[in-house]
Protein backbone atom coordinates (compact mmCIF):
# COMPACT_ATOMS: atom_id res chain seq x y z
CA UNK A 1 0.00 0.00 0.00
CA UNK A 2 2.92 2.45 1.01
CA UNK A 3 4.35 2.18 -2.08
CA UNK A 4 1.23 2.63 -4.09
CA UNK A 5 0.52 5.93 -2.13
CA UNK A 6 4.15 7.35 -2.98
CA UNK A 7 4.05 6.94 -6.39
CA UNK A 8 0.87 8.46 -6.53
CA UNK A 9 0.92 11.66 -4.53
CA UNK A 10 -0.57 14.94 -5.64
CA UNK A 11 2.75 17.23 -6.30
CA UNK A 12 2.15 21.06 -5.20
CA UNK A 13 -0.50 20.86 -2.63
CA UNK A 14 -1.80 24.42 -1.37
CA UNK A 15 -0.80 24.82 2.40
CA UNK A 16 -4.23 27.16 2.94
CA UNK A 17 -7.02 24.60 4.32
CA UNK A 18 -9.24 22.91 2.17
CA UNK A 19 -12.94 24.95 3.19
CA UNK A 20 -15.94 21.94 2.74
CA UNK A 21 -19.05 21.72 4.10
CA UNK A 22 -18.46 18.09 4.28
CA UNK A 23 -15.50 15.96 4.45
CA UNK A 24 -16.41 11.99 3.42
CA UNK A 25 -13.87 9.06 4.25
CA UNK A 26 -13.66 6.13 1.88
CA UNK A 27 -15.03 5.76 -1.58
CA UNK A 28 -16.73 2.51 -1.40
CA UNK A 29 -20.43 1.72 -1.21
CA UNK A 30 -21.22 3.98 1.46
CA UNK A 31 -18.79 6.71 0.95
CA UNK A 32 -19.91 7.41 -2.76
CA UNK A 33 -23.36 7.28 -2.34
CA UNK A 34 -23.06 9.47 0.86
CA UNK A 35 -20.98 11.96 -1.23
CA UNK A 36 -23.55 11.73 -4.18
CA UNK A 37 -26.54 12.77 -1.31
CA UNK A 38 -24.58 15.20 -0.02
CA UNK A 39 -23.55 17.02 -3.53
CA UNK A 40 -26.97 16.68 -4.09
CA UNK A 41 -27.80 19.02 -1.86
CA UNK A 42 -25.87 21.74 -2.69
CA UNK A 43 -22.99 21.16 -0.59
CA UNK A 44 -19.49 21.57 -0.97
CA UNK A 45 -17.87 17.76 -0.29
CA UNK A 46 -14.91 15.73 -1.53
CA UNK A 47 -14.09 12.36 -0.40
CA UNK A 48 -11.19 11.10 0.45
CA UNK A 49 -9.72 7.39 -0.37
CA UNK A 50 -6.47 5.71 0.47
CA UNK A 51 -6.77 3.79 -2.61
CA UNK A 52 -5.77 4.88 -6.12
CA UNK A 53 -9.73 4.31 -7.36
CA UNK A 54 -12.67 3.61 -5.73
CA UNK A 55 -14.38 0.66 -4.49
CA UNK A 56 -13.58 0.51 -0.94
CA UNK A 57 -13.29 -3.25 0.49
CA UNK A 58 -13.41 -4.28 -3.62
CA UNK A 59 -11.03 -2.30 -4.38
CA UNK A 60 -8.37 -3.91 -1.58
CA UNK A 61 -9.74 -7.35 -1.24
CA UNK A 62 -8.82 -8.82 -4.90
CA UNK A 63 -7.48 -11.99 -3.59
CA UNK A 64 -7.68 -15.00 -5.62
CA UNK A 65 -11.47 -16.42 -5.71
CA UNK A 66 -12.78 -12.51 -3.92
CA UNK A 67 -16.92 -12.47 -4.35
CA UNK A 68 -20.40 -11.83 -2.97
CA UNK A 69 -21.89 -13.94 -1.00
CA UNK A 70 -24.94 -11.80 -1.24
CA UNK A 71 -26.45 -11.78 -4.12
CA UNK A 72 -25.73 -9.26 -7.17
CA UNK A 73 -28.98 -8.59 -7.72
CA UNK A 74 -29.76 -7.20 -4.07
CA UNK A 75 -25.73 -5.95 -3.28
CA UNK A 76 -26.76 -2.92 -5.19
CA UNK A 77 -28.09 0.99 -5.03
CA UNK A 78 -31.85 1.35 -4.97
CA UNK A 79 -32.70 4.68 -4.93
CA UNK A 80 -32.73 4.92 -9.06
CA UNK A 81 -34.28 2.50 -11.26
CA UNK A 82 -32.12 3.70 -13.90
CA UNK A 83 -28.88 3.10 -12.11
CA UNK A 84 -30.03 -0.30 -11.44
CA UNK A 85 -30.92 -1.73 -14.32
CA UNK A 86 -28.40 -0.40 -16.40
CA UNK A 87 -25.81 -2.75 -14.82
CA UNK A 88 -26.50 -6.63 -15.79
CA UNK A 89 -24.42 -9.39 -13.83
CA UNK A 90 -23.12 -12.02 -15.13
CA UNK A 91 -23.90 -14.67 -12.20
CA UNK A 92 -25.67 -14.84 -9.03
CA UNK A 93 -22.59 -14.03 -6.80
CA UNK A 94 -20.28 -12.27 -8.88
CA UNK A 95 -16.04 -12.35 -8.71
CA UNK A 96 -14.37 -9.31 -7.32
CA UNK A 97 -13.17 -8.25 -10.98
CA UNK A 98 -16.96 -7.79 -11.93
CA UNK A 99 -17.70 -6.14 -8.63
CA UNK A 100 -15.18 -3.02 -9.20
CA UNK A 101 -16.12 -2.52 -12.76
CA UNK A 102 -19.99 -2.11 -11.11
CA UNK A 103 -18.72 0.09 -8.84
CA UNK A 104 -16.83 2.24 -11.62
CA UNK A 105 -19.91 2.33 -13.49
CA UNK A 106 -21.50 4.06 -10.28
CA UNK A 107 -18.80 6.80 -9.77
CA UNK A 108 -18.89 7.41 -14.03
CA UNK A 109 -22.58 7.19 -13.85
CA UNK A 110 -23.38 9.67 -11.33
CA UNK A 111 -19.99 11.43 -12.16
CA UNK A 112 -18.47 11.50 -8.36
CA UNK A 113 -14.64 10.82 -9.20
CA UNK A 114 -14.32 14.98 -9.62
CA UNK A 115 -15.12 15.19 -6.31
CA UNK A 116 -13.23 12.10 -4.83
CA UNK A 117 -8.94 12.61 -3.82
CA UNK A 118 -7.44 9.18 -3.93
CA UNK A 119 -4.35 8.25 -3.06
CA UNK A 120 -4.89 10.32 0.04
CA UNK A 121 -5.19 8.91 3.60
CA UNK A 122 -6.84 10.99 6.43
CA UNK A 123 -4.52 10.83 9.61
CA UNK A 124 -6.37 12.99 12.11
CA UNK A 125 -9.89 14.79 12.76
CA UNK A 126 -9.68 17.32 15.57
CA UNK A 127 -12.93 19.28 16.57
CA UNK A 128 -12.52 22.73 17.53
CA UNK A 129 -15.27 23.77 19.90
CA UNK A 130 -14.68 27.44 18.99
CA UNK A 131 -15.70 27.25 14.77
CA UNK A 132 -17.82 24.07 15.61
CA UNK A 133 -15.82 22.67 12.89
CA UNK A 134 -13.35 19.51 12.05
CA UNK A 135 -9.91 20.43 11.40
CA UNK A 136 -8.51 17.55 9.50
CA UNK A 137 -4.97 16.50 8.30
CA UNK A 138 -4.20 14.11 5.43
CA UNK A 139 -1.08 11.80 5.35
CA UNK A 140 0.46 14.45 3.14
CA UNK A 141 0.21 17.25 5.59
CA UNK A 142 -3.35 19.16 3.91
CA UNK A 143 -5.45 20.36 5.67
CA UNK A 144 -9.31 20.29 5.22
CA UNK A 145 -11.48 22.60 7.66
CA UNK A 146 -14.97 20.91 7.77
CA UNK A 147 -18.38 21.73 9.06
CA UNK A 148 -19.03 17.84 9.26
CA UNK A 149 -17.27 14.81 9.35
CA UNK A 150 -18.64 11.81 8.00
CA UNK A 151 -16.98 8.60 8.27
CA UNK A 152 -17.80 5.24 5.48
CA UNK A 153 -14.48 3.64 6.41
CA UNK A 154 -16.05 0.29 5.91
CA UNK A 155 -16.54 -2.40 8.71
CA UNK A 156 -13.86 -4.59 7.32
CA UNK A 157 -11.03 -2.56 6.39
CA UNK A 158 -8.22 -2.31 9.07
CA UNK A 159 -6.31 -5.75 8.31
CA UNK A 160 -4.35 -7.41 10.80
CA UNK A 161 -1.33 -8.07 9.03
CA UNK A 162 1.57 -7.92 11.64
CA UNK A 163 0.68 -10.82 13.13
CA UNK A 164 3.39 -13.17 13.85
CA UNK A 165 7.30 -12.86 15.06
CA UNK A 166 9.74 -13.03 11.90
CA UNK A 167 7.25 -12.47 9.14
CA UNK A 168 9.69 -9.75 8.08
CA UNK A 169 12.30 -12.36 7.74
CA UNK A 170 10.52 -14.66 5.14
CA UNK A 171 12.82 -14.64 2.07
CA UNK A 172 9.43 -15.90 -0.01
CA UNK A 173 6.28 -13.92 -1.47
CA UNK A 174 4.22 -12.79 1.77
CA UNK A 175 0.65 -11.33 1.21
CA UNK A 176 -2.05 -10.60 3.12
CA UNK A 177 -5.81 -11.20 1.31
CA UNK A 178 -6.90 -6.90 2.32
CA UNK A 179 -4.27 -6.04 0.22
CA UNK A 180 -3.49 -7.92 -2.73
CA UNK A 181 -0.95 -6.53 -5.48
CA UNK A 182 -3.08 -5.68 -8.75
CA UNK A 183 -0.49 -7.80 -10.67
CA UNK A 184 -1.73 -11.44 -10.78
CA UNK A 185 0.52 -13.72 -8.55
CA UNK A 186 2.14 -16.99 -10.12
CA UNK A 187 1.66 -19.98 -7.89
CA UNK A 188 2.32 -22.76 -10.31
CA UNK A 189 4.77 -25.73 -9.07
CA UNK A 190 5.28 -23.54 -5.82
CA UNK A 191 5.06 -24.51 -1.90
CA UNK A 192 2.06 -22.09 -0.98
CA UNK A 193 0.66 -21.72 3.19
CA UNK A 194 -2.59 -20.38 3.61
CA UNK A 195 -3.33 -18.88 7.33
CA UNK A 196 -6.92 -18.82 8.34
CA UNK A 197 -10.24 -20.24 7.57
CA UNK A 198 -12.66 -18.04 7.88
CA UNK A 199 -14.84 -16.41 4.50
CA UNK A 200 -11.64 -14.75 2.94
CA UNK A 201 -9.38 -18.18 4.09
CA UNK A 202 -12.39 -20.78 2.08
CA UNK A 203 -12.43 -18.85 -0.85
CA UNK A 204 -8.23 -18.32 -1.27
CA UNK A 205 -8.05 -22.28 -0.44
CA UNK A 206 -10.69 -23.75 -3.11
CA UNK A 207 -9.44 -21.34 -5.66
CA UNK A 208 -6.10 -21.66 -5.62
CA UNK A 209 -5.34 -25.22 -5.14
CA UNK A 210 -5.45 -27.00 -8.24
CA UNK A 211 -2.26 -24.40 -9.30
CA UNK A 212 -0.11 -24.62 -6.80
CA UNK A 213 2.35 -27.15 -6.01
CA UNK A 214 1.79 -28.24 -2.55
CA UNK A 215 -0.63 -26.23 -0.39
CA UNK A 216 -0.39 -26.31 3.26
CA UNK A 217 -3.63 -24.80 4.95
CA UNK A 218 -3.24 -24.04 8.45
CA UNK A 219 -6.84 -23.93 10.75
CA UNK A 220 -7.32 -22.71 14.30
CA UNK A 221 -11.16 -22.07 14.32
CA UNK A 222 -12.78 -25.06 12.22
CA UNK A 223 -16.24 -23.06 10.34
CA UNK A 224 -19.85 -24.46 9.35
CA UNK A 225 -20.02 -23.70 5.71
CA UNK A 226 -22.72 -23.30 3.64
CA UNK A 227 -22.75 -24.71 -0.04
CA UNK A 228 -22.77 -21.49 -3.04
CA UNK A 229 -24.57 -22.53 -5.71
CA UNK A 230 -23.65 -19.99 -8.34
CA UNK A 231 -25.72 -20.06 -11.81
CA UNK A 232 -24.74 -17.91 -14.76
CA UNK A 233 -27.19 -15.09 -15.90
CA UNK A 234 -28.79 -15.43 -19.11
CA UNK A 235 -30.36 -12.25 -20.75
CA UNK A 236 -33.39 -13.46 -19.72
CA UNK A 237 -32.23 -13.88 -16.22
CA UNK A 238 -31.33 -9.99 -15.96
CA UNK A 239 -34.64 -8.96 -17.05
CA UNK A 240 -36.39 -11.12 -14.88
CA UNK A 241 -34.67 -9.59 -11.70
CA UNK A 242 -34.52 -6.00 -12.79
CA UNK A 243 -38.72 -6.35 -13.61
CA UNK A 244 -38.56 -7.08 -9.78
CA UNK A 245 -36.81 -3.59 -8.81
CA UNK A 246 -39.29 -2.05 -7.37
CA UNK A 247 -40.76 -5.10 -5.05
CA UNK A 248 -36.97 -5.94 -4.02
CA UNK A 249 -36.69 -1.44 -3.25
CA UNK A 250 -39.43 -1.63 -0.60
CA UNK A 251 -38.96 -5.28 0.84
CA UNK A 252 -34.87 -5.61 1.45
CA UNK A 253 -34.48 -2.46 3.48
CA UNK A 254 -37.00 -4.08 6.10
CA UNK A 255 -36.38 -7.84 6.36
CA UNK A 256 -34.28 -9.04 9.38
CA UNK A 257 -30.53 -8.70 7.69
CA UNK A 258 -31.38 -6.82 4.69
CA UNK A 259 -31.81 -9.73 1.98
CA UNK A 260 -34.38 -10.39 -0.58
CA UNK A 261 -35.37 -13.66 1.96
CA UNK A 262 -36.26 -13.80 5.29
CA UNK A 263 -37.57 -16.03 8.55
CA UNK A 264 -40.95 -17.26 7.22
CA UNK A 265 -41.38 -20.84 7.69
CA UNK A 266 -43.13 -20.17 10.84
CA UNK A 267 -42.04 -21.34 14.90
CA UNK A 268 -39.78 -24.24 15.73
CA UNK A 269 -41.86 -25.08 17.83
CA UNK A 270 -45.11 -25.76 15.96
CA UNK A 271 -43.71 -28.15 13.30
CA UNK A 272 -43.39 -31.97 13.49
CA UNK A 273 -39.36 -32.81 12.99
CA UNK A 274 -39.97 -34.36 9.85
CA UNK A 275 -41.39 -30.44 8.63
CA UNK A 276 -38.09 -28.74 10.17
CA UNK A 277 -35.84 -31.28 8.32
CA UNK A 278 -37.96 -29.90 5.02
CA UNK A 279 -37.46 -26.49 5.57
CA UNK A 280 -34.08 -27.19 6.28
CA UNK A 281 -33.18 -29.26 3.11
CA UNK A 282 -35.04 -26.68 1.35
CA UNK A 283 -33.21 -23.96 2.17
CA UNK A 284 -29.75 -25.47 2.02
CA UNK A 285 -30.54 -26.30 -1.47
CA UNK A 286 -31.14 -22.73 -1.76
CA UNK A 287 -26.97 -22.82 -1.91
CA UNK A 288 -27.24 -19.27 -0.44
CA UNK A 289 -26.94 -17.78 2.99
CA UNK A 290 -30.59 -18.78 3.30
CA UNK A 291 -30.23 -21.92 5.78
CA UNK A 292 -28.59 -18.65 8.47
CA UNK A 293 -30.86 -15.89 7.33
CA UNK A 294 -34.37 -17.08 6.74
CA UNK A 295 -34.93 -20.60 8.20
CA UNK A 296 -35.69 -20.40 12.06
CA UNK A 297 -35.14 -17.51 14.16
CA UNK A 298 -35.15 -19.29 16.89
CA UNK A 299 -31.73 -21.05 16.14
CA UNK A 300 -29.99 -17.52 17.43
CA UNK A 301 -31.85 -18.24 21.29
CA UNK A 302 -32.84 -21.55 21.66
CA UNK A 303 -29.93 -24.20 22.93
CA UNK A 304 -32.33 -26.78 21.98
CA UNK A 305 -33.00 -25.42 18.20
CA UNK A 306 -29.19 -24.08 17.84
CA UNK A 307 -28.43 -28.00 18.21
CA UNK A 308 -29.87 -29.78 15.95
CA UNK A 309 -29.49 -26.89 13.44
CA UNK A 310 -25.79 -27.23 13.76
CA UNK A 311 -26.47 -30.95 13.41
CA UNK A 312 -27.66 -30.82 10.42
CA UNK A 313 -24.91 -28.94 8.97
CA UNK A 314 -22.40 -31.03 10.33
CA UNK A 315 -24.33 -34.15 9.01
CA UNK A 316 -24.30 -32.00 5.48
CA UNK A 317 -20.21 -31.38 5.91
CA UNK A 318 -19.76 -35.05 6.77
CA UNK A 319 -21.46 -36.10 3.51
CA UNK A 320 -18.41 -34.20 1.79
CA UNK A 321 -15.30 -34.85 3.86
CA UNK A 322 -16.37 -38.43 4.12
CA UNK A 323 -12.88 -39.09 6.38
CA UNK A 324 -12.68 -38.82 10.24
CA UNK A 325 -10.06 -36.93 10.42
CA UNK A 326 -10.67 -34.05 8.28
CA UNK A 327 -14.51 -34.64 9.88
CA UNK A 328 -12.35 -33.86 13.38
CA UNK A 329 -10.24 -30.84 12.28
CA UNK A 330 -13.01 -29.23 10.20
CA UNK A 331 -16.15 -29.58 11.53
CA UNK A 332 -17.33 -27.19 14.42
CA UNK A 333 -18.29 -28.75 17.68
CA UNK A 334 -17.44 -25.98 20.53
CA UNK A 335 -20.29 -23.68 19.38
CA UNK A 336 -23.16 -23.24 16.96
CA UNK A 337 -24.22 -22.70 14.01
CA UNK A 338 -24.80 -19.37 12.93
CA UNK A 339 -23.24 -17.79 16.14
CA UNK A 340 -20.42 -16.80 14.22
CA UNK A 341 -19.95 -15.24 10.38
CA UNK A 342 -20.95 -18.46 8.16
CA UNK A 343 -18.81 -18.76 5.02
CA UNK A 344 -20.45 -20.09 1.78
CA UNK A 345 -18.07 -22.45 -0.32
CA UNK A 346 -17.39 -23.48 -3.78
CA UNK A 347 -15.11 -27.18 -3.44
CA UNK A 348 -13.62 -26.14 -0.10
CA UNK A 349 -14.51 -28.91 1.32
CA UNK A 350 -13.67 -31.52 -1.25
CA UNK A 351 -9.68 -29.39 -1.73
CA UNK A 352 -9.01 -31.32 1.31
CA UNK A 353 -9.07 -34.81 -0.67
CA UNK A 354 -6.12 -33.05 -3.04
CA UNK A 355 -3.19 -34.98 -2.91
CA UNK A 356 -1.54 -31.42 -3.03
CA UNK A 357 -3.48 -29.98 -0.32
CA UNK A 358 -2.37 -31.11 3.36
CA UNK A 359 -4.48 -29.38 6.45
CA UNK A 360 -2.39 -28.60 9.50
CA UNK A 361 -4.11 -27.76 13.23
CA UNK A 362 -2.65 -24.94 14.75
CA UNK A 363 -5.70 -24.71 17.55
CA UNK A 364 -3.54 -26.98 20.04
CA UNK A 365 -0.06 -26.37 18.13
CA UNK A 366 -0.04 -22.68 17.44
CA UNK A 367 2.41 -21.12 14.78
CA UNK A 368 5.18 -20.09 16.77
CA UNK A 369 7.27 -18.12 14.04
CA UNK A 370 7.84 -17.33 10.56
CA UNK A 371 11.13 -17.95 9.55
CA UNK A 372 13.44 -16.92 6.53
CA UNK A 373 12.58 -20.21 4.31
CA UNK A 374 8.55 -20.94 6.20
CA UNK A 375 6.67 -20.81 9.71
CA UNK A 376 7.26 -22.85 12.93
CA UNK A 377 5.00 -23.77 15.08
CA UNK A 378 4.96 -24.43 18.85
CA UNK A 379 6.24 -27.92 19.11
CA UNK A 380 9.05 -27.21 16.59
CA UNK A 381 7.34 -28.90 13.29
CA UNK A 382 8.86 -26.78 10.59
CA UNK A 383 7.14 -25.94 7.21
CA UNK A 384 8.92 -25.11 3.91
CA UNK A 385 7.30 -22.25 2.01
CA UNK A 386 7.42 -19.94 -1.19
CA UNK A 387 4.51 -18.30 -0.27
CA UNK A 388 2.68 -17.39 2.63
CA UNK A 389 -0.91 -16.10 2.88
CA UNK A 390 -2.32 -14.23 5.88
CA UNK A 391 -6.31 -14.53 5.77
CA UNK A 392 -6.33 -13.29 9.16
CA UNK A 393 -9.01 -11.02 9.67
CA UNK A 394 -9.78 -7.49 10.56
CA UNK A 395 -9.88 -5.25 13.57
CA UNK A 396 -13.70 -5.22 12.75
CA UNK A 397 -16.01 -2.03 12.84
CA UNK A 398 -13.39 -0.28 15.51
CA UNK A 399 -10.22 -0.34 13.65
CA UNK A 400 -11.17 1.81 11.09
CA UNK A 401 -11.54 5.10 13.24
CA UNK A 402 -9.25 4.24 15.97
CA UNK A 403 -6.28 3.73 13.38
CA UNK A 404 -7.07 7.49 12.85
CA UNK A 405 -6.38 10.47 15.45
CA UNK A 406 -10.10 11.87 16.06
CA UNK A 407 -10.41 13.71 18.97
CA UNK A 408 -13.50 15.51 19.79
CA UNK A 409 -14.66 17.94 22.39
CA UNK A 410 -11.85 18.72 25.35
CA UNK A 411 -9.62 16.75 23.22
CA UNK A 412 -11.01 13.48 24.21
CA UNK A 413 -9.32 10.80 22.08
CA UNK A 414 -12.05 7.98 20.24
CA UNK A 415 -9.08 5.20 19.95
CA UNK A 416 -8.89 5.89 23.98
CA UNK A 417 -12.48 6.02 24.87
CA UNK A 418 -13.51 3.03 22.71
CA UNK A 419 -10.40 0.90 24.02
CA UNK A 420 -12.23 1.29 27.60
CA UNK A 421 -15.62 0.71 26.13
CA UNK A 422 -16.96 0.58 22.66
CA UNK A 423 -20.12 2.93 22.45
CA UNK A 424 -22.30 4.79 19.84
CA UNK A 425 -25.42 6.44 19.63
CA UNK A 426 -27.23 3.88 17.18
CA UNK A 427 -23.78 3.48 14.81
CA UNK A 428 -24.48 6.81 13.77
CA UNK A 429 -22.88 9.61 16.56
CA UNK A 430 -20.71 9.22 19.29
CA UNK A 431 -21.37 11.41 22.33
CA UNK A 432 -18.38 13.18 22.89
CA UNK A 433 -17.86 14.17 18.60
CA UNK A 434 -20.34 16.74 17.13
CA UNK A 435 -20.84 16.75 13.71
CA UNK A 436 -19.07 13.48 13.31
CA UNK A 437 -21.25 11.01 11.58
CA UNK A 438 -20.57 7.13 10.89
CA UNK A 439 -21.39 4.64 8.97
CA UNK A 440 -20.48 0.92 9.41
CA UNK A 441 -19.99 1.59 13.02
CA UNK A 442 -20.34 -0.08 15.97
CA UNK A 443 -24.08 -0.86 17.54
CA UNK A 444 -25.62 -1.00 14.09
CA UNK A 445 -26.97 -3.46 11.62
CA UNK A 446 -23.98 -2.22 8.99
CA UNK A 447 -21.09 -3.86 11.44
CA UNK A 448 -21.37 -7.02 10.62
CA UNK A 449 -25.34 -8.27 10.45
CA UNK A 450 -26.50 -6.74 6.90
CA UNK A 451 -26.30 -7.16 3.06
CA UNK A 452 -24.39 -4.23 2.93
CA UNK A 453 -25.80 -2.09 0.67
CA UNK A 454 -28.83 -2.24 2.26
CA UNK A 455 -27.72 -0.83 5.43
CA UNK A 456 -25.09 1.62 4.34
CA UNK A 457 -27.51 3.01 2.08
CA UNK A 458 -30.02 3.82 4.88
CA UNK A 459 -27.27 5.00 6.79
CA UNK A 460 -26.70 7.56 4.35
CA UNK A 461 -29.62 9.09 3.81
CA UNK A 462 -29.93 9.37 7.23
CA UNK A 463 -27.22 11.13 7.72
CA UNK A 464 -27.86 13.45 4.59
CA UNK A 465 -31.66 13.61 5.27
CA UNK A 466 -30.71 15.02 9.24
CA UNK A 467 -27.97 17.65 7.86
CA UNK A 468 -30.66 18.91 5.15
CA UNK A 469 -32.53 19.32 8.82
CA UNK A 470 -30.13 21.38 10.42
CA UNK A 471 -29.42 24.03 7.21
CA UNK A 472 -33.50 24.26 6.62
CA UNK A 473 -32.91 25.73 10.00
CA UNK A 474 -29.90 27.91 10.12
CA UNK A 475 -28.19 24.79 12.87
CA UNK A 476 -24.48 24.37 12.94
CA UNK A 477 -23.22 21.50 15.13
CA UNK A 478 -24.98 18.14 16.48
CA UNK A 479 -24.11 15.85 19.21
CA UNK A 480 -25.89 12.74 20.68
CA UNK A 481 -26.66 13.01 23.89
CA UNK A 482 -25.10 11.04 27.06
CA UNK A 483 -28.57 9.18 27.70
CA UNK A 484 -29.57 9.03 24.78
CA UNK A 485 -26.31 6.64 23.84
CA UNK A 486 -26.42 5.11 26.97
CA UNK A 487 -30.07 3.75 26.34
CA UNK A 488 -28.96 2.67 23.17
CA UNK A 489 -26.38 0.81 24.45
CA UNK A 490 -28.56 -0.77 26.81
CA UNK A 491 -31.10 -1.54 24.58
CA UNK A 492 -28.64 -3.18 21.99
CA UNK A 493 -26.71 -5.29 25.06
CA UNK A 494 -29.91 -6.37 26.37
CA UNK A 495 -31.04 -7.66 22.92
CA UNK A 496 -27.62 -9.01 22.30
CA UNK A 497 -27.12 -11.17 24.77
CA UNK A 498 -30.75 -12.72 24.60
CA UNK A 499 -28.45 -14.51 21.90
CA UNK A 500 -26.28 -17.25 21.48
CA UNK A 501 -23.62 -15.25 19.55
CA UNK A 502 -22.62 -13.51 22.84
CA UNK A 503 -21.76 -16.66 24.13
CA UNK A 504 -19.07 -17.36 21.37
CA UNK A 505 -16.22 -16.33 20.83
CA UNK A 506 -16.11 -14.66 17.04
CA UNK A 507 -14.83 -10.87 15.33
CA UNK A 508 -18.17 -10.64 15.95
CA UNK A 509 -17.59 -10.06 19.66
CA UNK A 510 -13.81 -8.92 18.96
CA UNK A 511 -12.73 -11.74 20.56
CA UNK A 512 -10.04 -12.25 17.76
CA UNK A 513 -8.58 -8.83 19.02
CA UNK A 514 -6.40 -8.98 22.31
CA UNK A 515 -8.02 -6.68 24.67
CA UNK A 516 -10.52 -5.22 22.44
CA UNK A 517 -13.45 -4.50 24.56
CA UNK A 518 -16.17 -7.56 24.68
CA UNK A 519 -19.29 -6.28 22.73
CA UNK A 520 -21.28 -7.35 19.62
CA UNK A 521 -20.24 -5.11 17.59
CA UNK A 522 -23.36 -5.42 15.24
CA UNK A 523 -27.20 -4.42 16.32
CA UNK A 524 -28.88 -7.88 16.09
CA UNK A 525 -32.38 -6.62 16.54
CA UNK A 526 -33.01 -6.85 12.55
CA UNK A 527 -32.54 -4.89 9.62
CA UNK A 528 -36.05 -3.19 9.95
CA UNK A 529 -36.49 -3.09 12.93
CA UNK A 530 -33.37 -0.74 13.45
CA UNK A 531 -34.74 1.11 10.35
CA UNK A 532 -37.78 2.21 12.11
CA UNK A 533 -35.97 3.08 15.18
CA UNK A 534 -33.64 5.65 13.00
CA UNK A 535 -36.92 7.03 11.27
CA UNK A 536 -38.78 7.66 14.86
CA UNK A 537 -35.40 9.59 16.13
CA UNK A 538 -35.89 12.03 12.37
CA UNK A 539 -39.39 11.65 12.78
CA UNK A 540 -39.39 13.47 16.45
CA UNK A 541 -36.92 16.27 15.33
CA UNK A 542 -33.80 14.30 16.02
CA UNK A 543 -34.85 13.26 19.40
CA UNK A 544 -31.77 12.14 21.49
CA UNK A 545 -29.40 14.62 19.38
CA UNK A 546 -28.33 17.94 20.85
CA UNK A 547 -28.46 20.59 17.90
CA UNK A 548 -27.92 23.88 18.27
Amino acid sequence: MSSVMSSSRDVGISTAPLQLDAAVIGAGVAGLYQLYLLRKQGLTVKAFDTASDVGGTWYWNRYPGARFDSEGYIYQYLFSEELYKGWSWSEKFPAQPEIERWLHYVADRLDLRKDIRFNTTIASAHFDEATGRWRIETDQGQVIDARFLITCCGMLSAPLTEMFQGQDTFEGDLFHTARWPKEPVDFAGKRVGVIGIGATGIQVVQTIASTVGHLSVFVRTPQYVLPMKNPTYTPADQEAYKAKFHDLAARIPHTFAGFEYDFENGAWAEKTPEERREVLEQVWQDGSLKLWLASFAEMFFDDAVNAEVSEFVRGKMREELKDPTLCELLIPTDYGFGTHRVPLERGFLRTFHRPNVSLVSVKDNPIAAITPKGLRLADGTEHALDVLILATGFDAGTGALTRIDIRGREGRSLKEEWGRDIRTAMGLQVHGYPNLFTTAAPLAPSAALCNMTTCLQQQAEWISNCIAYMRERGLQVIEADQQFQDRWVDHHDGIAEATLVTKTNSWYMGSNIEGKTRRLLSYIGGVGAYRQKCDEVSAGGYSGFIIR
